[in-house]
């Protein structure tokens, strides 16, 4: 559970996102079916995305 509201239906988007741009096609609700790699290949996209967008603000 997400502390700031709405939070959690912007980290769902940020997740949907991420998994298109990888390939894996994640659905809403249960996702247990997902292997291991393509979990991951989601969870390192969306670590990816966040670094790229902190340097971005870095350098305003």
């Amino acid at each position: 559970m997400a502390i700031v509201p709405n939070a959690q239906d912007a980290l769902n988007k940020f997740k949907m996102e991420a998994a298109s741009e990888v390939g894996v096609n994640l659905k809403q609700g249960y996702n247990g079916d997902l292997t291991s790699r393509q979990a991951g290949s989601i969870g390192g996209q969306m670590v990816k995305k966040m670094i790229e967008s902190y340097e971005q603000n870095l350098s305003k």
